[in-house]
């Protein structure tokens, strides 16, 4: 018996699967028809479906690829991928103590060790900038006072003791004058009897990098 029930011809069949593609993708995108009433505006109304969901459309239809290839004009173009987001910049090291220049003060560049009395401070130069500190210190108390000027570092004594101060320590001693003036470690929050007291770290790091016949300016 044959009836009216013929399959459907290739053609129907790619036709079929292509029309619910085309309705979903070139509503807004077909052409315009000579005569034809523009469509109306529909303000905010809810953009058709992406490319992406057009493409899983297909996926999961099967749709083989010379109907893709038919119908790709007619597709809104692919999303572009965002760009990466840029690595995060590595955190700056912290910075050392800039070595530009000594701080603002008259001690010369050409001075290796520098001691503001009235600032409680000291530091360490090396050719005009600055290399150590500046580290706190105490000077010499009224009437004993710290010599202000220029000098040169004398001589050098690690374990040294004050004789004069019933052999009271004095470790690191740079002595800067013939009068028993010293960088040397010792309190620095009591005044001295006209050395230079240091921490000791402060003390053990002059120690190691003044040399005899370096300049010391006091101000």
């Amino acid at each position: 018996m044959t009836g009216n029930h013929r399959k459907p011809s290739r053609l129907r069949r790619i036709a079929r699967m292509v029309a619910p593609l085309a309705v979903i993708a070139g509503l807004a995108m077909a052409p315009t028809v000579a005569g034809a009433q523009p469509l109306p505006d529909f303000g905010n109304v809810a953009p058709g479906p992406s490319r992406a969901d057009i493409d899983g459309l297909m996926d999961r239809a099967q749709v083989p690829g010379e109907i893709r290839d038919a119908v790709e004009p007619l597709l809104p173009k692919p999303e572009p991928k965002p760009a990466p987001a840029p690595a995060p910049a590595p955190a700056p090291a912290q910075e050392e103590r800039a070595a530009d220049a000594p701080p603002e003060s008259p001690c010369p560049a050409t001075a290796r060790a520098c001691v503001d009395l009235s600032g409680n401070r000291t530091w360490l130069q090396q050719d005009g900038k600055l290399l150590y500190g500046p580290a706190g210190m105490s000077h010499g108390k009224p009437g004993q006072e710290t010599p202000k000027g220029s000098f040169k570092v004398t001589r050098k004594v690690k374990d040294e003791i004050s004789r004069e101060f019933n052999n009271a320590p004095m470790p690191y001693a740079v002595y800067f004058t013939n009068n028993g003036h010293a960088f040397h470690e010792g309190s620095t929050g009591v005044q001295s009897a006209g050395c230079v007291r240091l921490s000791h770290e402060a003390a053990k790091f002059f120690f190691e990098n003044l040399q005899v016949g370096d300049s010391v300016y006091i101000y």
